[in-house]
């Protein structure tokens, strides 16, 4: 089956537990439809770049799926029609990579990334 990498945003009035249950939420609904959440983050509260629905924060979540098509979409299609998600990103990747998401990781751990300079 063809693996996804998911990121939605809730709103920043959710507490962490109903936020949490949101992913366990779609998860299910993955599942109801052959496929499976291989792995799930929860990112906590983060600053948004611009204001969503009048909304500056937001919570973050990651979902590492392997699913059919069919039920992305469902899962896509239910997270749009939701209250609460404000925003919903998918990606089809070829394997998902081990470990956590660089999110997750702490700053030390991350490569730089940063053009050194002589």
């Amino acid at each position: 089956m063809p693996l996804y990498e998911h990121v939605f945003i809730a709103r920043q009035d959710l507490s962490n537990a109903q936020a949490e249950g949101l992913i366990e939420h779609f998860g299910t609904v993955l599942a109801d439809n052959g496929g499976k959440l291989v792995e799930h983050e929860y990112w906590g509260v983060k600053t948004m770049a611009y204001k969503i629905n009048k909304n500056r924060k937001g919570h973050y979540a990651y979902l590492r799926t392997d699913a059919p098509s069919e039920a992305v979409q469902e899962m896509e299609r239910l997270m749009r029609l939701h209250d609460d998600v404000m925003r919903v990103l998918t990606i089809k990747v070829d394997a998902h990579e081990e470990g956590p998401s660089v999110q997750m990781q702490k700053r030390d751990d991350r490569e730089d990334r940063r053009p050194r300079r002589n």
